[in-house]
């Protein structure tokens, strides 16, 4: 009788074990924490969307712990872009760089222990879109501070071989060097759980956008064979990655390409909406273990999820006559979710090794008390089903104030000063205006205009 005791009394102490384990790894970031910063965003003030996150961050219980400092940056960068802190901006985001370069090399070190550790206890690493997209608005930030060679440098980072959107397309297609395993393979061997879910591939490797703002920057320096090749890969994206680019593409690039002799070239680019954020999903899958209760598993994973934009239309007015409809370039949302499509199948297969383990132990548990009473097995099992259920959660974190959208367009003018309307619009209703007064446009030189609703 003491035996069996015993035996009950370690099946629950293991039982406790495995209920601790999954209470510290559901720890996440409620979205609601954002509310004061979405509203200052809605009111298009950046300036106090920056305010409240450092007075946030002083708090005793700061926003952004130290585990999602990749997040404060990104968040934090992005909103001081909109807001014209440029240099602030640009500290931010090479924070956010040199962080994500810190977490993917520490990632690689950690091996397959990765792979059973809840990613919300661990440092949040960044996603692959945040990592080229940072290159994107820091070049903008030296445009803006008049430094076309800093600009030019964030661009190389993304378009050079060997660059972040080259190094992209085979981040998840690894296999070993000597035997040609696919990393599935390994996985399989090591955990021998059975089949692993198919991996992804990303097919992204040019970004239309980083190419087109790449041209303009070559041309302010002089660079025309340069600026060439950069126009010539804009097009180059657009015929190759048609899941991205499923439109023409812009009369803008080409009419930038030569601008009349005598005439100053205007510039605008225009970003929209707020790009998708991530959310949690239940995914259901039958497992093979003893006990009935614990044959079917609860996987929770994060999906993207698009957030609504009234604007399909903007328009831009130059001193109250000549009008211009600029016309989409890149669709930074359908980026960001062909990007995380790769990455969803890294995360798949981690939830899968986990959850797989946290059911093996039940069961284990569950079967050794069901030896010595029914009611014993079904209550330990029923225990750490829901324990489990209610404790794994998908990892949501990320950064939420990158645009959704990015447009363009331009015109020929005599050199001088100008004032400027963009329109931002549902169809022909107007829903956002925003005038810039006193726009230099000079021959010879970069002239672009930038503006933005996140709406």
């Amino acid at each position: 009788m003491k035996k069996k005791l015993l035996k009950i009394n370690k099946t629950f102490q293991a039982l406790k074990i495995l209920l601790l384990v999954c209470s510290i790894l559901s720890c996440t970031m409620s979205s609601g924490a954002y509310r004061e910063i979405d509203n200052a965003i809605d009111n298009d003030n950046f300036s106090e969307a920056v305010d409240v996150i450092i007075r946030k961050q002083e708090n005793r219980n700061a926003m952004y712990s130290q585990k999602n400092a990749i997040m404060l940056f990104l968040d934090k960068g992005m909103l001081e872009h909109y807001a014209g802190n440029y240099a602030a901006s640009s500290a931010d985001l090479q924070n956010a760089e040199r962080l994500i370069e810190e977490a993917y090399t520490k990632s690689i070190s950690e091996g397959f222990l990765s792979y059973i550790v809840n990613d919300n206890v661990k440092e949040y690493p960044g996603e692959d879109f945040e990592n080229i997209y940072i290159n994107v608005f820091n070049a903008l930030n030296y445009y803006n501070r008049n430094n076309i060679e800093g600009a030019l440098v964030e661009i190389r980072k993304l378009s050079s071989t060997n660059g972040k959107l080259d190094l992209l397309s085979r981040k998840y297609d690894y296999k070993d060097p000597k035997t040609g395993t696919s990393l599935n393979d390994m996985l399989n061997q090591e955990t021998g759980i059975g089949d692993l879910p198919d991996r992804k591939s990303v097919n992204f490797s040019n970004s239309a956008l980083a190419r087109y703002l790449g041209a303009l920057f070559y041309q302010a320096e002089g660079n025309m064979d340069s600026a060439r090749i950069e126009f010539n890969q804009v097009y180059r994206a657009y015929a190759t990655q048609r899941n991205i680019y499923n439109g023409n593409v812009p009369k803008a690039v080409e009419e930038a390409r030569d601008v009349p002799e005598g005439k100053a070239r205007l510039n605008i680019i225009s970003f929209t909406g707020l790009s998708p954020v991530k959310e949690e999903d239940t995914v259901i899958q039958y497992l093979p273990f003893q006990h009935p209760i614990l044959q079917v598993a609860t996987f929770k994973l994060p999906v993207m999820v698009t957030r609504p934009s009234q604007i399909n239309r903007i328009t831009a007015e130059i001193n109250g006559a000549d009008k211009v409809e600029l016309e989409l370039l890149e669709n930074m949302g359908d980026v960001i979710q062909e990007t995380f499509n790769a990455r969803y199948s890294n995360m798949l297969i981690k939830t899968y090794i986990r959850t797989i383990i946290k059911y093996v132990v039940a069961d284990v548990a569950a079967m050794a008390a069901e030896n010595q009473n029914d009611l014993a097995g079904l209550t330990v099992a029923i225990a750490a089903r829901l324990a489990m259920d209610a404790s794994e959660r998908a990892d949501t974190r990320m950064s939420r104030y990158l645009p959704n959208k990015a447009y363009i367009g331009g015109i020929n003018l005599d050199p001088g000063t100008y004032s400027v309307i963009i329109k931002y619009c549902n169809g022909n209703k107007v829903i956002y205006s925003e005038r810039f007064t006193d726009v230099t446009v000079k021959s010879g030189r970069l002239n672009l205009l930038q503006s933005v609703k996140l709406k």
